[in-house]
């Protein structure tokens, strides 16, 4: 069976976007139940803040396409062959009263924000006192925040490591910060989905990439005409492909195509030897093409121990290249650099450059190139997402929700309607209840949340370059 626009369809439907048993939670709540009020926040974790990112993304793709009759006729065919119940009239009202759009009033802080572990990032409430539902219903799509808001957080702490090591070592840390973390990570991510919303996620703190598909996110969801950059490498294939014998012409060829004043390359250089490549076919038989091209050369090992192999290499280029002493007394290869892209993640990140800074060498002299550890090997608890009720009104009144479970009280929710201030002072953010919606103590701080989506319309969109703004990376 060949991909057709029916099968785009079927993966389409919004009323399937979700877990099978929700099908059937419109029935369980008390009789009455006319308003709900949910929200997402990382619970803790790997991390003790959080960088928000992406919900921008999930709003255009899932709430801002429309339910149609077709898609309630054939989610009433699945869930009646699949075993659950089926809300027709719901669904049904959702299509005539509101064109097929959530009947919701989405909240968030705005994307960029550095979240302490237990502050809401986003609140989910109800408008129609008919369908109060729907809140739970979409929590499937709308917590996949976890995804972006991870791979965000992961790409921003490894920027603090580098960041402090060129701190000390580097005569020029802001303008070497940016590059010195690249996305390798899109062939070993799960689908051109998953690689454009990490991919993009990475780009909130740095502006190098080899990830295409983040780029055209960066374009569709954030107006960013080129999120990320890139430069001419070489891998495997293109090397062990003149043969062994003839691995010194697969490098000349390197600096033939791409050796322009200015410019830089990489060359992985590990196919038979790395030692050997380094220090004879780099640091003798193509030593001064290299010097004489003018460019930068960027020699990638990808295999063995990356502290040891990267703390070698550096040993050798300073032999057969020479360094330069900056003035914070810190070695700088010339003509060569190094880039790590095996194995890659933050603990041996800050292995590298502790080594290499104990041997006298600064951060300039390497970047790095993660790939599985940036985008795939995280998951929901790696911050411990979570999206819960906290409210619900029965019969025009409010009631707090909350779950407490004795045998793990870190999955303990909070209660009632809240919102997130920002002290005007420090900049600290705190939850606080709403009474009555509105939230008390206004001279002190300010309403950190803004109103994102409600009932079918985008209500604020953001820029990539608003989003780094306001963290700090631009």
């Amino acid at each position: 069976m060949f991909y057709t626009d029916r099968t785009r369809s079927l993966l389409d439907n919004p009323i399937l976007a979700t877990d099978s048993y929700k099908l059937s939670h419109w029935t369980q709540y008390p009789p009455g139940t006319d308003g709900m009020f949910s929200y997402i926040e990382s619970r803790g974790g790997k991390f003790d803040r959080a960088v928000m990112f992406g919900l921008q993304i999930i709003l255009m793709d899932f709430f801002a396409r429309p339910i149609t009759r077709e898609d309630v006729a054939l989610a009433k065919e699945i869930a009646s062959m699949h075993g659950e119940p089926f809300n027709e009239a719901g669904f049904l009202s959702i299509v005539d009263r509101y064109d097929g759009y959530w009947p919701l009033r989405i909240r968030a802080l705005p994307e960029g924000s550095l979240v302490p572990a237990g502050v809401p990032m986003v609140t989910v409430e109800s408008t129609d006192p008919e369908l109060a539902w729907v809140v739970s219903f979409v929590e499937t799509m709308l917590l996949q925040l976890w995804y972006p808001v991870t791979v965000a957080t992961t790409s921003w702490a490894v920027r603090q490591i580098i960041g402090n090591y060129l701190e000390e070592t580097s005569d020029d840390p802001a303008g070497q910060l940016p590059f010195k973390l690249h996305d390798f990570g899109y062939r070993g991510v799960s689908s051109p989905q998953t690689a454009a919303r990490g991919g993009l996620a990475h780009l909130v703190s740095f502006k190098g990439t080899d990830t295409l598909a983040a780029l055209l996110a960066g374009r569709a969801y954030y107006g960013e005409a080129m999120a990320g950059y890139s430069i001419p490498a070489a891998e495997h294939s293109t090397i062990t492909s003149w043969g062994v014998e003839n691995e010194v012409e697969a490098y000349r060829n390197m600096i033939r195509q791409y050796g322009k004043p200015g410019a830089l390359f990489a060359c992985v250089s590990d196919s038979t030897n790395i030692y050997d490549a380094v220090e004879h076919l780099w640091g003798d038989v193509l030593r001064q093409e290299v010097i004489d091209s003018g460019a930068l050369l960027v020699v990638r090992p990808d295999s063995g121990d990356p502290v040891e192999v990267v703390l070698r290499c550096a040993h050798i280029l300073e032999q057969r290249f020479g360094t330069d002493t900056n003035s914070k007394g810190f070695k700088v290869l010339r003509n060569v650099r190094l880039i790590q892209g095996d194995g890659i993640n933050e603990r041996v990140i800050r292995d590298i450059l502790a080594t290499l800074k104990l041997n006298g060498y600064s951060a300039d002299n390497i970047a790095f190139g993660m790939g599985g550890a940036l985008l795939q090997q995280v998951n929901r608890d790696t911050l411990k997402f979570a999206m819960k009720c906290s409210a619900i009104r029965v019969q025009g009144q409010w009631r707090d929700v909350s779950k407490n479970p004795v045998t793990d009280p870190g999955k303990a929710s909070k209660p009632g309607r809240m919102t997130v201030l920002r002290d005007l002072t420090s900049g600290v953010l705190k939850t606080a209840r709403l009474e009555d919606g509105i939230w008390h103590d206004s001279e002190s701080f300010e309403d950190a949340m803004i109103t994102v989506w409600e009932n079918g319309g985008l209500k604020q969109t953001c820029t990539l370059n608003e989003v780094r703004a306001r963290l700090g990376t631009v």
